[in-house]
């Protein structure tokens, strides 16, 4: 993936971008707050996690494992160099520049915020909205007196979409979603829980939830909520 091309047939050069999202969810990519990489990564890996709630019988073996959630993306680059000798052409860059340049991006503190910068990673096909997870410094080069020369860095970003983007994704029918429903004949608190949860054992919470004291018998014509699953 090191020569990864783009479009044009030049090489694509990893880039990282600082972000900002505004009320309404939608994020900006702030270019001038961009690490460009001298050397490309190795390569990366691209990982998708979907959890799974175990629901276990008292007295059983194991329970039905039901959906619970999908996990941010994820993503991990292998060792990027950072070179402060001059072995790219033209582009001799002090190693502790480049590395304060690259925390400066991933893992510059937003006091405002209280949290890491949300950050766009470029490489070729690759557009990943993240923020990072962790990042390894391993110096290999220096100079007589102390001063690294090259580093090898890895890191891993978790994926970031905004709240706005989530509700676009779990759509109306999404369990995340509060639900209200008009009851209709032969309704159940159970055949209700399971069609929207997909599962009947949530229905004494629901119950609670709309403070009834009968949850044996529904009225036709009655509203009742579905809040999101904790």
């Amino acid at each position: 993936m090191a020569g990864q091309e783009g479009d044009s047939g030049k090489k694509a050069v990893l880039q990282i971008f600082g972000c900002s999202v505004d009320k309404d969810g939608k994020i900006t990519v702030e270019r001038r707050a961009a690490f460009n990489a001298l050397i490309n990564p190795v390569g990366y890996d691209h990982t998708f996690k979907v959890n799974y709630a175990q629901r276990k019988v008292a007295g059983g073996v194991g329970g039905e494992a039901k959906f619970d959630a999908v996990k941010p993306e994820q993503i991990a680059l292998k060792p990027l160099t950072l070179d402060g000798t001059g072995a790219v052409p033209g582009r001799k860059i002090p190693v502790k520049y480049q590395v304060d340049a690259l925390r400066k991006a991933v893992y510059g503190y937003i006091s405002e915020k209280h949290e890491p910068p949300i950050v766009r990673v470029v490489w070729g096909s690759l557009g990943f909205f993240g923020r990072i997870e962790n990042m390894k410094f391993e110096y290999t080069l220096f100079t007589p007196n102390g001063e690294p020369l090259r580093a090898k860095v890895t890191m891993s970003f978790t994926g970031f979409t905004s709240a706005a983007e989530e509700v676009k994704k779990m759509g109306k029918r999404s369990p995340d979603l509060t639900h209200l429903v008009v009851v209709r004949a032969g309704d159940t608190l159970p055949l209700l829980c399971e069609r929207i949860y997909r599962d009947p054992q949530y229905h004494l919470e629901v119950a609670r939830f709309n403070g009834l004291t009968q949850v044996r018998q529904l009225e036709p014509g009655m509203r009742l909520r579905f809040p999101p699953l904790a």
